[in-house]
């Protein structure tokens, strides 16, 4: 019998619909499990069994019904370099003799590598995740876990009880760990990961204080998510880079992003060549101290934002005319970009078809999603609020939200150790308010 042909109904639709059959596990057994773990991994020989010490620090009962899936890849055109580091990848996976239950993914050797056109992480990330759905023990009542992982990343002791506490405890279909890159020295790299995250901080605390819906992190190594809300989405999609934002966006659609921060990933800080943007990609380009560097978008663009949603989002904001007219009073550059965005038509559309309150209110969530926020922050930007130095904007967030930090904004921005200083206080922050 095929293993297929024992899965629930939902399961097996969904691999024939989405999924291919081209890629295997190397080292199936017939054992299954209630968490799985997918890391994607090119060129991560020296850093692969790092993250796999850090997940053997876990809890070895919720270990031995785990099971870590490494997607090793690389495209079909990767150079020389890149095939042996992932050869030795392999062989350091297939002699792993430790308490993890690990399992490998050969999409890296000639027949086997990815396609060019489509080679990258959100790939990769994809086929791990599919073939894990043929893992999961089904006939068991806990939830059945995705968890996105990178090879160059670490994790707490606490990292798979604490996903599967708040799983429990809250019902959580999916969800987002909270992180600290790692900073190792006073390195260029130190100076640019610690800027790099005080950005990704403010953008997320400048969302939340502008009440989208779409206030999480979009980072790929740290996104959790339950079968059904992964197979509701349509799985992981094959971007080479914004895999993590477009999935999440999916993800948020069905259910708020939940955070967990009881326990940590440590992202890498190091550069990479992987991605042409994200956390690698800012490091590579990164130049200590250059103006530009230092440069986040204009705090007004977030109260624009929040007197918008804070309108769009009430259960009075219905009508098309009365919608577009508000538009209009907060700003001209929100109605130009309503009216780029076929709004009127849509919103007529929409009205035409849901006729519940509760309906509409869903339907908002659904128009105005985290790519349309994104391109209205753009749009903004690029019209009437340049960007502004970071801690400038983040001094004006911060006095907003009432959050007193104890910090020399007069000074910041020549210091590395008061960015430093102020990048852990705003970590505790997060872990304690948000």
């Amino acid at each position: 019998m095929n293993s297929i042909d024992i899965l629930p109904k939902f399961i097996v639709d969904y691999l024939e619909k989405f999924s291919s059959n081209y890629w295997e596990l190397e080292n199936d057994s017939n054992k299954k499990f209630e968490n799985i773990i997918v890391i994607p991994s090119i060129a991560e020989s020296q850093f692969i069994l790092n993250c796999l010490k850090s997940l053997e620090e876990n809890d070895s009962e919720i270990i031995k019904n785990t099971l870590v899936i490494v997607v090793i890849n690389n495209s079909k055109n990767s150079n020389e370099e890149i095939i042996k580091d992932n050869y030795k990848t392999f062989h350091i996976l297939r002699e792993y003799d430790g308490c993890l239950n690990i399992n490998y993914i050969d999409a890296f050797s000639p027949d086997k590598a990815l396609p060019d056109k489509l080679a990258g992480v959100g790939l990769a990330r994809k086929i791990g995740l599919d073939l894990a759905l043929s893992k999961f023990n089904y006939e068991s009542l806990n939830s059945k876990i995705l968890y996105c992982l990178d090879a160059d990343c670490k994790v707490e002791k606490n990292y798979l009880k604490s996903v599967i506490f708040n799983f429990h405890k809250y019902k959580l279909k999916s969800a987002v760990i909270e992180y600290e890159h790692i900073i190792e020295d006073n390195s260029n790299e130190s100076i640019a990961i610690v800027c790099y995250e005080t950005f990704l901080r403010y953008l997320k605390l400048a969302l939340t204080y502008s009440k989208s819906h779409y206030n999480y992190h979009s980072i790929g190594s740290t996104i959790i998510c339950d079968v059904q809300s992964y197979i509701n989405s349509g799985g992981m999609n094959t971007k080479k880079a914004g895999e993590d934002f477009y999935f999440l966006e999916k993800l948020a659609k069905q259910n708020k992003v939940y955070t967990i921060k009881e326990t940590l990933v440590y992202p890498s800080s190091r550069k990479s060549w992987r991605v042409p943007f994200g956390t690698g990609r800012r490091i590579s380009n990164f130049i200590p101290f250059n103006q530009r560097e230092y440069l986040a978008y204009n705090f007004s663009i977030f109260e624009l934002l929040k007197e918008w949603l804070e309108f769009f989002n009430s259960e009075d904001a219905n009508d098309t005319s009365e919608i577009i007219s508000k538009a209009k009073k907060i700003s001209n550059e929100l109605y130009n970009f309503l009216i780029s965005q076929n709004f009127k038509e849509s919103w007529n559309r929409i009205l035409k078809n849901s006729t519940a309150d509760k309906e509409l209110q869903k339907q908002k969530i659904f128009w105005f999603d985290a790519f349309r926020t994104l391109k209205l922050i753009h749009h903004l930007r690029d019209t009437i609020y340049p960007n502004s130095n970071i801690y400038d904007s983040l001094q004006i967030l911060l006095k907003k939200m009432n959050a007193n930090f104890d910090c020399d904004f007069n000074k910041i921005k020549s210091s590395y150790q008061l960015q430093k200083n102020l990048l852990i206080s705003l970590r505790k922050f997060f872990r304690d308010n948000l």
